[in-house]
């Protein structure tokens, strides 16, 4: 997300940053080019016009212009009314009410509605530790109770038996009796959508909300619509009473003007992001973060927490234990390619790196993609316990082999290999050189280092 925006405001700002001194003009040329970049990411005029109105007396004013860097100085003054415009700090899902607290998730057909109700309440359950039961109210949609059950069995969650002829109102009612009576902590309905605002959507969540008395009414709003979304987001404030936002295809929207015009032309925070099709594949919508990789200066904190979630305490001692040892072995290189899947494989990795997004190319002319991962997992998956263990028994036939089981060239084998042998030689320097040494020497290594094709 916000990858053509983030690459226009980059080569702005880049500019500011190598004058040694800026005049008026020179702040009044960039913030045309900001301004510009804005609408044409899909951000709201009105928006635009508040953000630029807001940065423009800043920017010109003798703080700046007599600063010893003065376009570092603009480029906070840009991150600061970024953050400003998302909404500066973060609202995450409030429970603070008697149990079971009902949330309302409603929104247009096709926006990811019924899947962001089982993310949102898988993470419940899994991360918060409450008791969810979920409920679909949409009976215009063929299969659409069933989807939200199926949905519910893989992410462990329960659903409301489904009760063939009922309407939405009616079964509003028996899932909050049915909540109320099982000792639930949380009661998520999943309301119907069309495929346009139009009144009758309108009158049927609002009579849902009028007989479930919701603590949180989610609009759920698709990314890739662009000023779309904010209309719609705008419309649903208006009639229903919106108290948050979830943002989903997050992960597929290149310009990211509707999650920055939403808070500001509704007032309703972003709450969550669906960053992917993964049941676990959502975050919390962290204002400073996502300002930070709009800039290009990366959200290493998000990396650091996202680490931590699916890094398993027991594998990360096993293997810190090996590499104290100086070994790596393709069972280590096998565990880390499944981290870096967990983690949202390379592009959910590089969003969140300073400065990545000018290698992006870089990257792409290389042919590194998300299916280098899988095909070298397959690869390490087509070998023998003892090969994984001991690589330097694979030989010319053996090779063969693997290849031939992986779906792959021997080359790729080879390449791998390769991979594997520089790792496992870094990890003997460590060992050998210290920590501290190895730091050292790594400046000399660099050139060197393992090649992905």
């Amino acid at each position: 997300m916000f990858e053509t925006l983030s690459g226009k405001l980059g080569t702005v700002l880049d500019r500011l940053r190598k004058r040694g001194a800026l005049s008026e003009a020179d702040v009044g040329e960039a913030l045309r080019e900001i301004r510009v970049a804005l609408l044409e990411a899909d951000v709201a005029l009105p928006v635009v016009k508040t953000f630029i109105d807001g940065v423009r007396p800043k920017a010109i004013g003798a703080q700046v212009l007599k600063s010893v860097t003065p376009g570092q100085m603009v480029i906070k003054i840009v991150h600061d009314h970024l953050v400003e415009m998302l909404g500066q700090t973060v609202e995450g899902i409030d429970l603070n009410a008697p149990a079971p607290v009902a949330i309302l998730m409603v929104g247009l057909q096709g926006s990811g509605k019924t899947t962001s109700t089982a993310k949102i309440a898988k993470r419940l359950q899994d991360r918060d530790k409450k008791r969810v039961l979920m409920a679909s109210l949409d009976v215009a949609r063929p299969a659409a109770q069933e989807q939200l059950r199926i949905l519910g069995e893989q992410a462990g969650v329960n659903t409301l038996p489904i009760v063939a002829g009922q309407m939405p109102v009616e079964i509003a009612k028996r899932a909050a009796n049915a909540a109320r009576l099982g000792g639930y902590d949380v009661l998520m309905l999943d309301t119907a959508g069309r495929l346009h605002v139009d009144e009758a959507l309108m009158s049927e969540v609002a009579a849902v909300r009028d007989a479930t008395g919701p603590h949180e009414i989610l609009l759920v709003a698709d990314a890739l619509t662009g000023q779309d979304a904010v209309n719609v987001a705008q419309s649903f404030k208006d009639r229903v009473g919106v108290t948050g936002i979830v943002l989903t295809r997050v992960d597929g929207d290149g310009r990211g003007g509707a999650a920055l015009s939403m808070r500001a032309v509704t007032g309703a925070p972003i709450k969550i992001m669906g960053v992917g099709e993964k049941l676990d594949a959502i975050e919390d919508f962290h204002p400073d973060r996502i300002a930070n990789r709009i800039l290009g200066m990366g959200d290493i904190v998000s990396l650091v927490e996202k680490a931590a979630e699916t890094i398993e305490k027991e594998e990360a001692e096993a293997m810190a234990a090996k590499l104290a040892k100086g070994q790596f072995d393709f069972d280590d290189l096998r565990q880390q390619l499944r981290q870096m899947k967990k983690m949202g494989g390379m592009q959910g990795l590089m969003g969140m790196l300073p400065g990545i997004g000018k290698m992006k190319q870089q990257m792409k002319d290389a042919n590194i993609d998300e299916s280098v991962l899988n095909r070298q997992e397959a690869i390490i998956n087509s070998m023998t316990p003892k090969e994984r263990r001991n690589p330097k028994v694979i030989h010319a036939s053996r090779k063969q082999r693997i290849a031939k089981g992986a779906g792959v060239s021997v080359s790729d084998v080879n390449r791998l290999m390769k991979q594997q042998m520089q790792m496992a030689d870094m990890m003997k320097r460590v060992n050998k050189l210290g920590q501290k040494g190895f730091m050292r020497s790594l400046g000399g290594m660099m050139p060197g280092g393992p090649k992905f094709n």
